[in-house]
């Protein structure tokens, strides 16, 4: 298949839908923590807002800067995040790396709609920034638990 062709897999009809529909997309008026990751490789940024209720997200926003497959990985987060604990989102990220870097299974549910990221495994310059949004979710919760924020908030 020709460069072009490739690009066109890779930016299936879905992605786009996902990337041009973010959930939780505004930032929060009066989050608990903040936390902002950038790819270094692209210059993608995503800053994450959390209030946290017994250690689980009660509400969450976030401001996306990336390319299709940053804003659509952004997407598949935002629609499954309520209600998240840290273990779940660093599960996620494990799993997503995994089918990203080493041919692993699409992540387990509720986050198995990464599955449409699955043509992006073959770029590897894409990688981090689909990343970002489960890294600078677990920054906040790592912000939360440095300073006790959103009581009881388990790891």
């Amino acid at each position: 298949m020709s460069e072009n062709g490739d690009m066109i897999k890779l930016y299936s009809e879905r992605i786009l839908a996902l990337a041009a529909d973010i959930p939780h997309r505004d930032r929060l008026a009066a989050p608990q923590v903040t936390a902002m990751k950038r790819s270094p490789l692209c210059g993608s940024t995503v800053t994450v807002d959390l209030t946290l209720k017994d250690g689980r997200i009660a509400d969450f926003g976030q401001d996306v800067k990336a390319c299709a497959l940053g804003q659509a990985s952004a997407a598949i987060l935002g629609g499954q995040i309520r209600g998240r604990s840290r273990e779940e989102i660093a599960t996620a990220r494990d799993q997503l790396k995994a089918m990203l870097k080493a041919d692993g299974p699409v992540p387990d549910a509720p986050f198995d709609g990464y599955e449409v990221l699955l043509p992006a495994k073959d770029y590897k310059n894409r990688h981090a920034s689909i990343l970002l949004s489960l890294e600078a979710t677990l920054a906040a919760f790592d912000e939360a638990l440095e300073t006790n924020e959103g009581l009881s908030v388990s790891t």
